[in-house]
């Protein structure tokens, strides 16, 4: 597949004007909700890749931060740190990736500190103009960086707070086609909130078993643009999401584990409305700069309007709101805590983009380390992550401390 832009900024419409560039459609059919940067969406480790996407209730680990950071509060482990890579349209671009870092450090029993980095990469791409003309070679590229801190509230509870930065670079400044206006990095700044609860162990005739939930609202932060002067219409929401999950681990003895899990998002986003259109399916001028909407609400309004807006904003009413539910289901089975095996599900809705499909994953534990690994299979329609590996690598930095301590020479004294 050549990576020629034909139109020299067609890799970003998206996230110049998810909505702006709406789509009619018959109340019903298919409805996508949009946004920018949503290389915030893309799964970045293994293990979670391998349960169908999910992680609000899973056990904790250093990835944590990617999918509920309050539960770095109940980590065991003192300090972690997690490296993943992920392909992206590997069948077809060869350097288009998803690579990231994660870790945290336990202030003390009760409350952690965590940080992560994403970085995107689409490769190099030639851009042209509209004649096909050559107008200069980019890597686009976008990332993500942030910092959280966990909190137990009881020895059950905990809660969490992250703080992101994103930048969007896609265009590297190259002013838009046929126009004189300039383009720039899409900058953003955004929250999370989590909370997260982890059960005591408790009898199931001869076996214990742990039960545990989450919830994570995601990136609630401000619009992202690309332009100067941008209007409403040019302003892209990012992909603020609620998340939650519950899990249920089952000690079947001391050398097996297995624990089911299942996740639920929503973007928290504005639903596209069916626009009012003329014989030609032109769009109706309302008079004001805007459109008349035939069903649905205004897509072009402030954060907070349309986070809590999402759910009541969709043409097909409530049906249409629960179908913009996305759905997870997993398990992971663990042989005396050293080999892990994992299987996941993944559901869609047809008027969502009909993504389902089947994961499967497998880790290793070793003394300082864990190694992850992750394959997709697709059940509906091609994916991005079909017929790829996704890698993840987990130190143990307790077990570094412990070698070092069992290697060092015993003091001595002098009579």
């Amino acid at each position: 597949m050549s990576k020629k832009i034909i139109a020299s900024l067609g890799l970003c419409a998206l996230a110049f004007q998810s909505y702006s560039q709406g789509v009619n459609y018959n109340k019903g059919g298919i409805n996508t909700v949009t946004t920018a940067v949503p290389f915030l969406l893309i799964s970045p480790d293994a293990r979670a890749g391998g349960m169908g996407d999910l992680g609000a209730a899973s056990t904790p680990d250093a990835n944590s931060q990617f999918w509920n950071p309050s539960k770095y509060a109940f980590a065991d482990k003192d300090f972690g740190l997690a490296m993943n890579y992920t392909p992206w349209l590997r069948q077809l671009v060869p350097d288009m990736s998803l690579a990231s870092l994660a870790g945290f450090k336990k202030i003390n029993k009760m409350a952690a500190v965590s940080g992560s980095l994403r970085y995107f990469t689409l490769g190099s791409v030639q851009f042209t103009d509209n004649n096909g003309n050559n107008i200069g070679t980019f890597k686009p590229n976008e990332f993500a960086l942030d910092a959280g801190y966990s909190q137990k509230l009881s020895q059950h509870f905990s809660v969490g707070l992250v703080f992101r930065y994103i930048n969007s670079n896609l265009t590297n400044s190259i002013p838009l086609p046929g126009s004189s206006t300039t383009t720039h990095p899409g900058r953003a700044v955004a929250a999370d909130i989590a909370a997260y609860y982890h059960s005591k162990k408790f009898d199931m005739g001869e076996k214990k078993g742990v039960f545990a939930a989450g919830m994570n609202i995601s990136n609630i932060g401000s619009k992202i643009y690309y332009t100067d002067n941008a209007d409403e219409s040019s302003k892209s929401f990012i992909p603020t999401q609620l998340r939650l999950g519950a899990s249920f681990k089952i000690h079947l003895d001391d050398y097996n584990t297995i624990t089911f899990l299942a996740d639920a998002t929503k973007l928290m986003v504005p639903t596209p409305p069916v626009w009012l259109t003329d014989v030609n399916g032109n769009r109706i001028p309302d008079g004001n700069g805007g459109y008349l909407i035939s069903e649905g609400k205004n897509p072009y309004r402030p954060v907070a309007q349309g986070i809590f807006g999402s759910f009541t904003d969709a043409p097909g009413g409530y049906a249409e709101q629960f179908q913009e539910i996305k759905a997870s289901s997993g398990m992971e089975y663990w042989y005396d805590n050293l080999l892990a095996f994992r299987a996941g599900y993944y559901y869609e809705n047809k008027t969502q983009g009909d993504r389902q499909y089947l994961t499967f994953g497998f880790g290793v534990k070793y003394t300082v380390f864990n190694i992850d690994m992750s394959y997709l299979a697709p059940l509906t329609q091609r994916n991005p992550l079909q017929n790829t590996l996704r890698f993840s690598l987990i130190f143990n930095f307790d077990a570094f401390k412990a070698q070092a301590s069992a290697t060092a020479p015993a003091a001595t004294t002098t009579p």
